[in-house]
């Protein structure tokens, strides 16, 4: 049997050999190096050539989205599976924007890991059980938040977030109906606040009711 030639992209030296322990105990992959950073995995990979790459998110120097982007690009056959703490949309969506085959949570057990690595090394895509929950989610109660034309400025989450904004939805209650990060609501915000070039939430308000946005829910005020 022909084994799947893996290389293990992570700066904690605990969880790499915890996952090279894991690793040794399949009968159809081999460990073929480790990496300590972004530009280590870069690096490797384009002298290992590995078949599969399991790739942190959060690395130093390089973060794990970009050194799989860096890596795709030179050297398309190699799947890289993300392995992370992190499950939120934007991480997610850069993971796979980035060619990225699977996206799987660091507390995955071992078959669910062991069938991860199989099913990228032979071209699939796959995602923990977690994260294909959320995607289900996200794409099932995804609303159009109007005609593209209003605001063509906004991107479709953007005007999204303004529609609830002008529905009297505060930030905490975005990020729980959406399944985002308060940050990552905040920063998109800050943004929608900038493209209008409006001061604060209630000129938001009035420019997105205005446009016909947030009509259904007006008995929720400012």
């Amino acid at each position: 049997m022909e084994r799947i030639r893996i290389l293990i992209a992570d700066d904690s030296p605990l969880f790499r050999k915890g996952l090279a322990a894991l690793l040794k105990s399949f009968t159809d992959t081999e460990l073929v190096g480790e990496a300590t950073s972004g530009e280590e995995a870069i690096a490797l990979s384009a002298r290992l050539q590995p078949d599969v790459i399991l790739m942190d998110l959060k690395m130093p120097d390089v973060s794990g989205i970009e050194a799989a982007r860096r890596i795709i690009q030179t050297s398309p056959h190699i799947s890289i599976l993300m392995l992370t703490m992190f499950q939120n949309d934007d991480s997610i969506f850069a993971a796979m924007r980035a060619g990225a085959r699977g996206y799987l949570l660091k507390g995955a057990d071992q078959d669910e890991m062991l069938r991860a690595i199989r099913a990228v090394a032979s071209g699939e895509a796959i995602f923990s059980r977690t994260i294909a929950q959320r995607l289900i989610h996200y794409f099932s109660s995804t609303k159009p938040s109007g005609p593209s034309g209003i605001f063509p400025q906004l991107t479709d989450r953007e005007r999204e977030i303004l529609a609830l904004i002008a529905q009297g939805y505060k930030n905490p209650e975005i990020a729980e109906h959406l399944t985002l990060s308060p940050k990552t609501v905040r920063n998109h915000v800050s943004n929608i606040f900038s493209k209008l070039q409006v001061a604060d939430r209630a000129q938001a308000i009035l420019r997105a009711r205005e446009a016909g946005l947030g009509d259904d829910n007006l008995s929720q005020g400012f």
